[in-house]
């Protein structure tokens, strides 16, 4: 990969990172964070481990996005209002712990080694696929079992709760406002009267099933 490449690559993870961060609609930022997925994944490849750059491909961008997408559709989030007054002292503690990071990534960048030394570093296959599954399951084997197991328990409750089960009176509501529509005013009036005393006498069966 040449310089030229690799600077546009960087700047182009760098500018959709921020986007990730600084748009209001989770939409938005749930795309900048696929392309700054996608871009770190190219230079990977770039940088010859090619089965991590698929892997980031495959794993994060094709698999645990669309799993945030899902969350954004099933939770049904909206933009997020900024003009909202307050919140002083967690936007202070935001500007330091960005301005903490911030410090680190320039001490980091300072004492990494060069392109030719770290090449020089790299053992032997670095970033093959027999040489990464060896890695994977033998030093990381605990890890990469507990991720697994996590990542079933997300799925688990992400379907328990699509699946759950509506209320006597959310069930009431949705029949009556589907019923409501195309009729007069006083047959809606009357059909909401009917809604109240189904939901009042689910209520007091619920109650009293309690009791």
């Amino acid at each position: 990969m040449t310089l030229g490449v690799f600077i546009f690559l960087a700047a182009l993870s760098v500018i959709s990172a921020i986007g990730t961060v600084a748009q209001r609609n989770p939409v938005h930022c749930l795309l900048a964070l696929v392309v700054t997925i996608l871009t770190v994944a190219v230079i990977f490849i770039g940088l010859d481990a090619v089965a991590v750059g698929f892997l980031q491909m495959i794993v994060y961008a094709g698999a645990i996005m669309v799993l945030f997408l899902f969350v954004i559709w099933l939770l049904n989030l909206q933009a997020e209002m900024r003009s909202a007054p307050g919140y002083l002292a967690l936007k202070a503690i935001s500007g330091l712990l960005f301005a903490a990071l911030v410090s680190e990534l320039f001490v980091l960048l300072w004492h990494a080694p060069s392109a030719a030394g770290a090449q020089a570093l790299a053992p032997a296959g670095y970033g093959s696929i027999d040489k990464l599954a060896t890695t994977l399951f033998s030093d990381y084997l605990i890890s990469f079992e507990i991720t697994s197991v996590l990542l079933l328990a997300a799925i688990v409750g992400a379907i328990a709760l699509a699946r759950r089960a509506a209320s006597p009176q959310a069930a009431a509501s949705r029949t009556t406002g589907a019923q409501i529509g195309g009729m007069q005013p006083a047959q809606a009036q009357a059909a909401a009267a009917r809604a109240q005393a189904v939901a009042a006498e689910a209520r007091a069966s619920a109650h009293s099933e309690s009791v």
